[in-house]
């Protein structure tokens, strides 16, 4: 694994992360239905992610393929979540 595509690539989340929050704080701020139901989503959301995290992580590490292949499956794990949320909040 390359360091600098590594870095890249978590700034990149760290980015489409901040977006995310700005389009659900934006949300949150208008009220009504869809903000509560924002707010529950969003702390759902994070313990399956942690969760799948996980599970990706052990799944890896219990087949031998190693602490890097785990690192970079649970990272996956966390950038599919994170972008499948700006997609979904990013529509009107």
């Amino acid at each position: 694994m390359n360091p600098w595509s590594y870095s890249l690539d978590l700034a990149r989340l760290g980015f489409e992360a901040q977006w995310v929050i700005a389009l659900r704080m934006m949300r949150l701020v208008a009220g009504g239905k869809r903000a509560r139901r924002e707010a529950h989503r969003m702390i759902a959301e994070k313990s399956a992610a942690a969760m799948a995290a996980q599970m990706t992580a052990a799944a890896a590490l219990a087949t031998g393929r190693g602490p890097r292949a785990a690192t970079t499956r649970a990272f996956g794990t966390y950038k599919r979540a994170v972008s499948r949320n700006r997609q979904r909040l990013s529509r009107r």
